[in-house]
């Protein structure tokens, strides 16, 4: 069942679909930093959601000004004086939003600059790629402000640098940036100039990719890491099964058999 994606529907993200199936998903709120409020993850939730079943074959995701996202909008939640109840909703939601991310099985190439602070690392942490520039800062400072992560942040920025290190950033306020942000895994890739080009140029590569595998290796390998390795093992030989069978496959095996194909080389 294929849907279609209204544009106009959207105030707090600005879309963008481009002719070859890659759209840029820009988080429209640059007077507040990108901020997260509700308003935001319901229509990050909503694009997700359709995303899949609406031929989108890449998203980049990038922040308007010149932050990627600066977290939960602490104004929002401060005015809201929100009951325990309903906060642990809106975290709900949240983990609503990124997990239609990580498991939507479209990649999601995130494009950072600035600040990815707090809930804007959580969900920087959901994409598949990162991408970061020279003015990119990685921080948790939940702690300082008598908060705790709500969006993912012991699940996904653990999973990225480990347990350890993800407590010392939320417990000491720490900031990452740089080559040692990349070296720890906080973004795959570092550039000079814009982040958002090298973005749109990994979302092209991957959109080249056959739907199925893309769906395959945007999904099925986080929840593979969610099983025991008895079970991983027999889910991942029933996706390679399907995925590997895939009759779209059969011309580009070809290619490959026939050595018209482009083979693997070292970079020169």
């Amino acid at each position: 069942m294929t849907v279609e994606i209204d544009t106009s529907r959207y105030t707090r993200l600005a879309l963008d679909p481009q002719e070859d199936g890659v759209w840029v998903v820009t988080l429209n709120r640059p007077e507040k930093r990108n901020a997260l409020d509700l308003a935001t993850v319901e229509e990050m939730v909503e694009f997700f959601s359709a995303a899949p079943r609406a031929g989108v074959k890449a998203v980049v995701l990038a922040g308007a000004g010149d932050h990627f996202c600066a977290g939960l909008d602490l104004i929002e939640h401060h005015d809201a004086d929100r009951s325990p109840a309903d906060f642990m909703h809106v975290c709900l939601r949240w983990h609503e939003a990124f997990n239609k991310m990580e498991y939507g099985g479209v990649p999601v190439i995130a494009a950072l600059q600035g600040a990815v602070v707090g809930g804007g690392l959580e969900l920087a942490s959901a994409a598949h790629v990162r991408v970061m520039d020279q003015s990119t800062y990685f921080a948790l400072p939940e702690g300082q402000r008598g908060l705790f992560t709500g969006g993912g942040a012991t699940i996904r920025v653990a999973d990225l640098i480990g347990k350890a290190r993800m407590i010392d950033m939320i417990l000491m306020g720490r900031v990452y940036q740089g080559q040692e942000a990349v070296d720890l895994g906080l973004a795959q890739y570092m550039v000079e100039g814009s982040s958002l080009d090298k973005a749109m140029e990994l979302a092209r590569r991957a959109a080249q990719n056959l739907p199925l595998t893309n769906f395959a290796i945007c999904s099925a390998i986080s929840h593979v890491q969610n099983m025991s390795a008895l079970d991983a093992a027999y889910a991942e030989s029933v996706v390679a099964g399907i995925v590997n069978t895939q009759p779209d496959a059969r011309a580009r095996l070809a290619a490959f058999a026939d050595k018209s194909a482009a083979r693997v080389r070292p970079n020169s």
